[in-house]
């Protein structure tokens, strides 16, 4: 967008159709990541090893938390998170419903109870008003998802949770690298995961990260994260390691590998401009589809910085006279790939039939099920194709009012 103003670059001219599909996410790779990458194949150290513990640092230190450590998903770290603080059989979780199902598998793994709540309308992050009437004598822990990459509203969701002495765990698989109210998303609450999927502002192709301020919470997630076994068991094949270590619990295989912080580290170092960059798609969406009545635009609030790993587009579909899956249809056939985040949980089956649920049971969520779809947003974008979202979304909308 050098050199011309905002308005001027959402301002679409007719042209041809697009000839190529325009997939709805892709990695951002530079020849900086491929170069470490090679480098870690050539040095013979591929799994979990000093490439990984420098990633864990150099993240720490730019989310500002004391630990972090690094492991092969955001499930991994919710369920290490879950574990850190104890939960057990029996005890309940609360878990936005409005989320991809990592968000309350991991609770069901630990034998305990995904009390579901129902959403902000606007934000679709957890509602804090719907948030303390779902507390009860069994709650252990608050989960809390930033959807798209917009921070949960956490100053009335941790006053609710300190007044009932809950530990958060934040589900920040979208959040990187957001901030609320000038604090880094990844230092705020007492846990924090990040996902580095193939789709993700910051990718390692599978991985994740766990953050805390708590040194017996880090300490406890980096031995469960290999086997339960003694820390730093993992130098035992390098110089000057022991090839004992001791087994001190039942852990799981959730570590990282060299090969997948290879590409953490310069997808870190790159970071401030994947933001910028998301961030000048999201405006030029949002001041196009802000003139469209048809549609509603995602919150953007001042106090906080949105991490633009979605796009959420709502549709007003009682505006329109195609569904939602028309619409997504539609903008298949201009070669523009879309999605739609989420399905919430209680009408996936699994957690509908297990907890005898209805759509109705969580109405704010489920409208903004049926509204959503998720526009291309990726660094890798040009703006020729921002352009051609912008025309398709508006044409297909005018060619449908009602």
């Amino acid at each position: 967008m050098e050199g011309r103003s905002v308005s001027q670059a959402v301002q679409v001219s007719k042209k041809l159709p697009r000839t190529t599909w325009l997939p709805f996410a892709l990695p951002h790779i530079t020849q900086a990541e491929i170069d470490e990458v090679v480098d870690t194949l050539r040095s013979g150290w591929l799994t979990t090893g000093l490439k990984t513990r420098r990633f864990e640092k150099e993240f720490a230190h730019y989310v500002d938390v004391p630990h972090a450590v690094a492991v092969n998903s955001a499930t991994a770290a919710m369920h290490l998170a879950l574990d850190a603080i104890g939960i057990q059989e029996g005890d309940e979780v609360i878990v936005p419903v409005y989320t991809f199902t990592a968000t309350a598998e991991v609770v069901i793994h630990c034998r305990a109870h995904p009390v579901f709540v129902d959403v902000d309308p606007i934000t679709c992050n957890l509602d804090p008003l719907q948030l303390e009437k779902s507390i009860t004598a069994r709650t252990r822990a608050i989960i809390v998802v930033d959807i798209a990459g917009l921070p949960a509203e956490m100053d009335a969701i941790r006053v609710i949770a300190e007044s009932h002495g809950l530990p958060v765990i934040e589900d920040a698989a979208h959040a990187f690298p957001a901030s609320y109210r000038g604090q880094r998303v990844g230092s705020i609450n007492e846990l924090t995961a990040f996902s580095f999927y193939a789709t993700k502002t910051l990718t390692t192709g599978e991985g994740g990260m766990l953050t805390t301020a708590n040194p017996e919470y880090a300490q406890r997630a980096a031995v469960m994260a290999l086997h339960g076994i003694s820390h730093d068991a993992w130098k035992r094949y390098a110089a000057g390691g022991s090839w004992y270590y001791e087994v001190v619990d039942a852990g799981y295989k959730y570590n990282m590998t060299d090969i997948a912080a290879s590409l953490g580290l310069h997808q870190l170092a790159r970071s401030t401009w994947l933001l910028q960059r998301r961030q000048e798609i999201a405006q030029r969406y949002t001041l196009a589809f802000s003139c469209v009545p048809e549609v509603i635009t995602p919150p953007n609030p001042i106090h906080c910085v949105h991490a633009w790993h979605l796009y959420l587009l709502r549709l007003r579909l009682e505006s329109l006279n195609i569904t939602r899956a028309a619409f997504i249809q539609a903008m298949a056939e201009t070669q523009i790939g879309t999605s739609v985040h989420f399905i919430p949980l209680h009408i996936q089956p699994f957690y509908r039939d297990r907890y005898q649920l209805t759509p109705e049971s969580f109405p704010v969520a489920f409208q903004a099920y049926q509204q959503a779809v998720s526009l291309p947003i990726y660094p890798g974008m040009t703006d020729e194709d921002v352009s051609d979202v912008i025309e398709a979304v508006t044409d297909i909308i005018k060619a449908s009012k009602k």
